[in-house]
């Protein structure tokens, strides 16, 4: 087609649309200024107008005023987020108007605490003044809701309040409120004012606000507004039965409800109509909002449903419950579309019911067209069935679903389900595209039921696991090398068969090794053999060593062993019953060889014959270890055990007890003897923890008394020892024993606990008085005992009796009162009550709870009240008279220490000086600390002489500071001995001569080492400052602990300096020349070989760092011997690598990963079977397929051989895998051909870069210097970079 195009001169040329060009090429090019219209950069004169400037281009200028034109705004407009708000409190409203000029003041300090109250609160800023008229202006600054918050605060707490009630209709209180109570709360903001809404449960419709007058006024206002509006709303229910919804709502669009008719009524009406959704069934609808419009739409509405009822007609169609669905569509679009093209309602029985009639309503006319929609909507998707194996579904799949989308991407209105444990296969859709499906379906299933069979086992399903075999080895195994599917069923299941499917070869395969595989585990058995668990961790061995050569012995048994913790002796074996019954036997000989080689017993040897049993350097036991082939254990020295425990064979140990025992034999006269004494004796004769037996085996020189067994009734006693010493102990058992059958009488008798220290003296002195008077035994109850007044009475029936009449004539005075005075000197009073009564406590708990009371302080009296039980008191006045006679007798002596040695004296807390007071019994009391005494003692100056005091004989210098004057009351000769020991609790100081090269070594590591010196020491150690490098160490504290401290030093001395010595023989170095290329190899994995050999020769062995200059020298440190062994054991493995073949061969760097395998299992395995070293290229290698294999010739050869034959495996599997990639690959954007040829994109006209540069232009290329034109010119804007301003 021919257009005429006019050109910009006028002309019109014929233009022809040539083949290959596009219809986008042809199109209209815009210039640049059109497609890119500049921002408005003009002079604004004074006029408004817009003025080009003088560089504007005529282009440039027509878009300013294109742009202007078509309404684009010169200035963007932006909305501040702060906003600022100022508001007045009139005088007559102010909440302190009534204060009076004095009190102003503090009203201003009142409103200003307000004000940075609410700032705080809500982030705002306040500010506030006060008019001539004393009112108040308030500025609030902030966001908007904050400034309203704010606000509202201010004027509720500056403001006087007042109140109104409003009467609104309680129907339209919601309407107040809003969702949430949203809408009151933004009222409340903008009003400034407190409204309350009644409930809903309460009768009333006042509603209150509270505020400031302007504020209700406002308030007031919105509140009526509201409810004049709700005033005008109507909302009514209309009574439409369900069936005649679709009619008066219409078909809905694809958006869903509302439908057309309803819609367009709201439209007219302005009213909202809500039609229930046909999944609810009811019988009504709702209309809502303006009265007028809501009346309207009434009428319609019940016009169209009178209207309907009258002309519709009902028809029942019977359509398959499964084709119900099509009839619906998707969202029931179907239903609406039959709706919309014939006018019938579709109703349809509910999901759940079994009902297939289908309700056509509609008019007469319309009900044909319908019901032929209805039918066609019905048969529009069918239903098929393919017959096809449950077992082959998975393969009619396909791997990823492959086949299934081969068929769906071709059909894809077609839907193919698979239910499990079904023959069938069901295909829906449309007629035409489910025959296709069907087709495709029956032919796949047809060849796979030709390529694959199955079969099935029966197999117990406590094999099951064992099939599987650990993290599925064994049926993984079978799966691959037979290609087959095997399904066993889970636990869960409790099914005996095993399904295999796959080609007819491999399921034939897979079944016989299964079949194998059970027929090899029927054959199992499973038995257990008692193995003393003494005798455990001796089988297995250290880490496994043993246990693991018996089970590469029997390959095929499984040996458990109980957890150490069950304390079991059941070793379960299973596996064949062949090999189950060898093991069986070879670990029964082997724990008989356990039982016979650990025969034990325990013989009692005198302790202080052990050493003698040991020898010299333990050469004795030692001899008889060897002689007798046994294991012999002594019990340490500080151990109370005499028993000696031999281990062995049971002739052997025998032989080795003989050997022992005459040792024993030759130091002493070694006799045992036997003595009966009736069994219900042994316990007491036993004692507490056997405590009255050990004190008669002490007494008769050590002898062994064995008492037999409880269990047992044996009246025999075994006495074994040095003659006269067993001659002795059995004449002691046999006195006691005789006496424990006369004193076994006893009785009882109960008393006070209060009583009982009375009755037990102090001391133990009055119970000692009957013991001694009556010869019983009084035993008292103890605090675990229940009954705290049983007291017993043990021994001779004359002398139970004598004592229990002792001590119930005690009892009957102590239940006596009586009151007593006694007089004590007043400046002893202090003494018994000091310490919050301490001693009056003692002295009620030693009388039987006697109460002590003694007169007030401040008053002079000197008498003493006791009260209590009569003996009790008579106890007590005794004990005070002693006291007091005690204190009389008591002196003060002093005791002259400088005070700056007090802390010292009196040590941490007062340790030092409480031990003294304790041992001594005194009491000590240290002077005032003078905080001067340092400065004074340091003051190197003294004050001037005058008046010749210092030749006096009376001289303040010659007398002992008050502060050096320590105080020590009590007995004289107690005095002196405390003295004596704070004398020697002071401090001196001694220097010891330490090698400063040593103290680092002393101090040790944080302090640790000279801090522990000091703590065991009690000692101050001052070590000089490295600086100094003196060998002077000054050792501070008591003469007896600095004594020590001195030799602690002295032995550390001679320690270091033997360690020094060490030191320097240990720095012996020594080198070996070695070949880079075998250090890996010195070193081992993970270092293995390089520490074994440090270990070994205990030396430091030090490689060179890579590329450094002399990279073959390895630094062996150590003892020289060492060092020499070292480097023997280094050249030996160098000499084994060298005699080593190494052989390059080129793998494919593709498969390198795979053969090194996770973490280098891989190759480590292929490395360990064939004894060689592989070592793979790094990326920055020239070769990086160059693979390096050294060890012996043959095995490097055979592993070159395996890892090729790897590599052509696994190529092949890479091969296949870039092949299949190929064609899976998805297609990309870059792949995909562009429509029309290649596009020229965006393209327009007179663009900047489409013009050559002017470089004769000054504006486009301004000069760095100034011409001489120019030079004379005012100067203008800086061209390159901002303008700088110089003061």
């Amino acid at each position: 087609m021919d257009s005429d195009i006019v050109n910009s001169t006028g002309s019109a040329d014929h233009v022809e649309m040539d083949a290959t060009e596009t219809v986008d090429d042809q199109a209209y090019q815009p210039t640049y200024a059109e497609a890119f219209p500049p921002l408005p950069t003009a002079v604004t004169s004074q006029s408004g107008s817009v003025s080009p400037t003088s560089t504007m281009t005529a282009a440039e200028i027509v878009a300013s005023r294109g742009s202007r034109s078509q309404g684009y705004p010169t200035k963007m407009a932006v909305k501040s987020s702060t906003v600022t708000q100022v508001f007045h409190v009139p005088l007559e409203e102010r909440r302190y108007r009534d204060f009076t000029n004095e009190q102003r003041f503090g009203e201003a300090e009142q409103s200003n605490k307000i004000c940075y109250e609410i700032m705080q609160k809500t982030g705002t800023h306040i500010e506030m003044s006060m008019s001539k008229d004393q009112s108040l202006t308030i500025m609030v600054t902030g966001k908007a809701d904050a400034v309203m918050q704010s606000r509202r605060e201010l004027i509720s707490k500056l403001q006087t309040q007042a109140n109104v009630s409003l009467p609104i209709p309680k129907e339209h209180h919601r309407f107040l409120l809003g969702k949430g109570g949203s809408k009151l709360k933004e009222l409340e903001l903008n009003t400034s004012t407190k409204i309350n809404v009644p409930r809903t449960e309460d009768n009333s419709d006042q509603i209150k606000i509270m505020g400031t007058k302007e504020g209700i006024e406002k308030a007031k206002h919105e509140i009526q507004l509201i409810s004049e509006e709700q005033s005008k709303l109507a909302f009514e229910r209309l009574k439409v039965e369900k069936a005649f919804h679709p009619f008066i709502s219409g078909p809905t669009g694809k958006n869903g409800p509302p439908g057309k008719y309803v819609q367009d009524l709201m439209d007219q009406t302005g009213a909202k109509i809500h039609v229930p959704p046909p999944s609810v069934h009811k019988d009504e609808i709702v209309v809502s909002g303006e009265k007028e419009g809501v009346m309207k739409a009434i009428q319609s509405i019940l016009a169209t449903y009178e209207e309907k009822k009258r002309k519709t007609t009902t028809v029942s169609l019977e359509v398959r419950k499964s084709q119900h669905k099509y009839v619906i569509g998707p969202r029931g679009n179907n239903i609406q579309e039959i709706l919309a093209t014939t006018g019938v309602s579709v109703e349809l029985p509910p999901s759940d019911s079994p009902s297939e009639t289908i309700t056509l309503r509609g008019e007469q006319d319309k009900l044909g067209p319908a019901i032929t929609q209805v039918y066609a909507k019905a048969n529009s998707i069918v239903i098929s069935e393919v017959k096809a194996p449950a077992w082959l579904h998975k393969f009619i799949i396909g791997r990823q679903g492959q086949n299934i989308k081969s068929i769906t991407q071709e059909l894809p209105r077609v839907h193919i389900e698979f239910e499990d444990g079904k023959d069938t296969i069901s295909v829906e859709g449309p007629p035409e595209e489910v025959d296709q499906a069907r087709k495709a379906l029956h032919d796949i299933a047809k060849d796979l039921q030709e390529r694959f069979v199955f079969a099935e086992i029966q197999v117990d399903p406590k094999y099951h696991r064992h099939i599987i075999g650990k993290s599925g080895a064994n049926v993984t195994r079978i799966k691959g090398e037979t290609g087959v599917s095997i399904h066993i069923p889970g636990e869960e299941e409790i099914s005996r068969t095993i399904r295999i499917e796959g080609s007819p070869k491999g399921v034939e395969q897979a079944k016989n090794e299964l079949l194998e595989l059970v027929h090899k585990m029927e054959n199992e058995k499973s038995r257990d053999i008692l193995i003393e668990q003494r005798f455990h961790r001796t089988i297995i061995g250290a880490k496994g060593e043993n246990i693991r050569d018996i089970r590469d012995k029997f390959n095929q048994v499984n040996i458990t062993f109980p957890d150490p913790g069950k304390k079991s002796d059941v070793v379960t074996l299973r596996g064949p019953k062949q090999d189950v019954d060898k093991c069986y036997r070879f670990l029964q000989q082997l724990n008989t060889e356990l039982v016979a080689n650990n025969y034990k017993i325990e013989i009692p040897i005198f302790k202080k014959f052990h050493k003698n049993i040991i020898g010299k350097g333990g050469a004795t036991i030692s001899k008889i270890k060897e002689e007798t082939d046994t294991r012999i254990e002594i019990p340490s020295e500080d151990s109370d055990s005499d028993m000696i425990v031999i281990i062995g064979k049971k002739d052997r140990v025998e032989s080795a007890r003989d050997k022992i025992q005459a040792i024993q034999k030759e130091l002493a006269n070694v006799t045992q003897v036997e003595v009966s004494i009736a069994a219900k004796y042994h316990q007491s004769l036993i004692g507490a923890k056997g405590r009255l037996v050990r004190s008669i085996m002490d007494d008769c020189g050590g002898v062994m008394i064995h008492f037999p067994n409880e269990s047992s009734g044996s009246d025999k006693v075994t006495i074994r020892g040095p003659k006269d010493d067993v001659d002795k102990a059995k004449k002691s058992l046999m006195e006691l024993a005789n006496e424990r059958a006369l004193s076994s009488f006893s009785a009882e008798i109960h008393a006070k606990p209060e009583y009982h220290k009375f009755l037990i003296g102090r001391g133990g002195a009055n119970i000692r008085k009957v013991r001694d008077k009556t010869g019983a035994r009084i035993v008292f109850p103890t605090a675990h005992d229940e009954d705290q007044e049983l007291i017993t009475i043990i021994g001779k029936k004359e002398c139970v009796d004598d004592a229990k009449g002792e001590l119930e004539k005690l009892i009957k005075n102590l239940d006596n009162i009586a009151e007593s005075e006694i007089t004590v000197d007043p400046k002893y009073h202090r003494h018994f009550v000091a310490r919050r009564g301490q001693v009056l406590r003692e002295i009620g708990d030693d009388f039987g709870g006697v109460t002590v009371s003694f007169p007030r302080s401040g008053t002079k009296s000197d008498k003493v009240t006791l009260k209590g039980a009569k003996d009790c008191v008579e106890g007590a006045k005794k004990r005070i008279t002693e006291i007091v006679n005690e204190l009389e007798s008591q002196v003060t002596i002093e005791c002259i220490i400088p005070q700056i040695h007090h802390r010292t004296v009196m040590g941490a807390k007062g340790a030092k000086v409480q031990a003294v007071t304790a041992d001594c019994e005194v009491g000590i009391k240290f002077p005032d600390r003078n905080p001067n005494i340092e400065q004074t003692n340091g003051n190197a100056e003294s004050d001037p002489v005058v008046n010749g005091d210092g030749n006096s004989e009376n001289s303040e210098e010659d007398r002992p500071k008050k502060s050096d004057i320590i105080l020590i009351t009590g007995k004289k000769e107690n005095c002196e001995k405390a003295k004596a020991a704070l004398m020697a609790l002071v401090p001196v100081t001694e220097e010891i001569d330490v090698p400063y090269d040593l103290h680092r070594f002393i101090i040790g590591q944080k302090g640790v080492g000279v801090r522990k010196m000091m703590d065991e020491h009690d000692v101050n150690i001052a070590i000089p400052a490295p600086e100094k490098k003196s060998n002077a160490i000054k050792v501070t504290g008591p003469p007896a602990n600095v004594s020590k401290a001195k030799i602690a030093l002295q032995h550390r001395v001679e320690e270091l300096e033997k360690e020094k010595e060490d030191r320097v023989l240990r720095s012996f170095q020594m080198t070996v020349q070695v070949q880079p290329i075998h250090h890996p190899k010195i070193i081992g994995r993970r270092g293995q070989v390089i520490t074994k050999i440090r270990q070994e020769h205990d030396v430091n062995i030090q490689f060179p760092e890579k590329n450094s200059e002399n990279d073959d020298i390895i630094t062996i440190t150590g003892y020289e011997h060492n060092a020499n062994g070292a480097k023997d054991a280094i050249l030996k493995i160098v000499q084994e690598l060298e005699d080593m073949t190494t052989l390059p061969v080129h793998i494919d760097r593709r498969v390198h990963p795979r053969l090194i395998g996770n973490r280098g299992r891989a190759i480590h395995k292929v490395m360990d079977d064939y004894k060689v070293d592989i070592r793979f290229p790094r990326s920055s290698d020239p070769d990086p397929d160059l693979v390096t294999i050294t060890g012996p010739e043959d095995n490097a050869y055979d592993a070159k051989d395996h890892l090729q034959n790897l590599e052509e495996e696994y190529m092949q599997d890479i091969k296949e895998n870039e092949l299949l990639k190929q064609y899976m690959r998805p297609q990309t954007r870059n792949d995909a051909p562009l429509h029309g040829g290649n596009r020229l994109g965006f393209v327009v006209r007179d663009a900047p870069w489409d013009q050559p540069p002017d470089t004769a232009s000054t504006q486009e290329y301004p000069s760095l210097v100034p011409t001489p034109s120019q030079a004379g010119a005012p100067s203008g804007p800086v061209a390159w970079g901002p303008s700088k301003r110089f003061p």
